[in-house]
């Protein structure tokens, strides 16, 4: 199977159901900041195999290709592509209820390191942020579910968290926040 097809040399890309459009569009920034999200997610997973977090990271990246579909699908065929997220939201939310049960309490402002995994999924956080605002800008633009933007902003609080749980983990105090003169 050829890769490449010569039809985006022009600067433009296609979507679900045939149709092109640029590929600074509003639409291809979205889709493009979730595949950098589930990237950055895979980078994660790469060094995340014996974490009881790898579950979750897992079906994450799952999700978060079926929202790519969604959002480069139109009309009618976004319909059929549209990703079940409710159950996925709460999922993170008793996750998150879970770790934090476990973790020291929050008292200071956060900063992103510790251990390779917490510095990785605080990348991601970012991502998941990053992924948010491109996906709020699309929607001023085309209908975009609330249940998308619930789920990514629910998203980069768990990465939040569960960078605070691989610091724990690994017996590492979170990186904390040390305000200068």
């Amino acid at each position: 199977m050829r890769i490449y097809t010569r039809t985006g040399d022009d600067g433009t890309t296609g979507l679900v159901g045939a149709r092109r459009t640029s590929k600074d569009d509003a639409v291809i920034e979205a889709i493009g900041t979730i595949d950098e999200l589930n990237s950055a997610i895979g980078f994660v997973r790469a060094i995340s195999a014996d974490s009881p977090l790898d579950f979750m990271l897992e079906r994450l990246q799952n999700t978060l290709f079926e929202i790519g579909a969604e959002v480069a699908s139109d009309g009618s065929s976004r319909q059929s592509h549209q990703a079940g997220l409710v159950d996925i939201v709460e999922a993170l939310e008793r996750s998150m209820d879970s770790q934090n049960k476990l973790l020291p309490e929050l008292r200071e402002f956060v900063l992103p390191g510790g251990s390779e995994l917490a510095a990785r999924l605080h990348l991601a956080r970012t991502a998941a942020r990053l992924a948010e605002r491109r996906l709020v800008a699309y929607s001023r633009i085309s209908p975009v579910r609330s249940e998308l933007l619930a789920f990514l902003n629910r998203l980069s609080d768990w990465m939040f968290v569960a960078a605070r749980t691989a610091n724990n983990e690994a017996c590492l105090p979170d990186v904390v926040w040390i305000k200068e003169n």
